[in-house]
């Protein structure tokens, strides 16, 4: 939901990740499991806001130069099987990627 908050400028985006997004020399890498779960939330009323960002997806995130990243099966896997008893599938997935592309999330 990150992303989300980004582009609607929304509070909710922490200090710490506005200020690694503000950096000119970060590369921001976005889950195809970010597109899943805007688009998932705008499809049941949670993300009404996040309408032309689901509709228009990898041509926004084109156009302000971030990288998409495909979940492949490692990720899947390490996501399954991760430790921990936080549920949403959408964390998994991306802590998982963070972890297997070594980068921060």
């Amino acid at each position: 939901m990150q992303l989300a908050w980004w582009f609607a400028g929304d509070a909710k985006l922490s200090t710490t990740a506005r200020n690694l997004l503000s950096l000119s020399d970060t590369i921001i890498l976005v889950s195809a499991a970010s597109a899943w779960e805007i688009c998932a939330k705008v499809r049941i009323g949670k993300l009404p806001t996040g309408h032309d960002l689901c509709e228009n997806f990898l041509r926004i995130i084109t156009e302000h130069q971030l990288e998409p990243l495909a979940v492949t099966v490692e990720h899947g896997r390490l996501a399954g099987r991760m430790a921990g008893t936080h549920k949403d599938p959408f964390d998994r997935i991306l802590a998982a990627q963070a972890l297997v592309e070594d980068v921060r999330l």
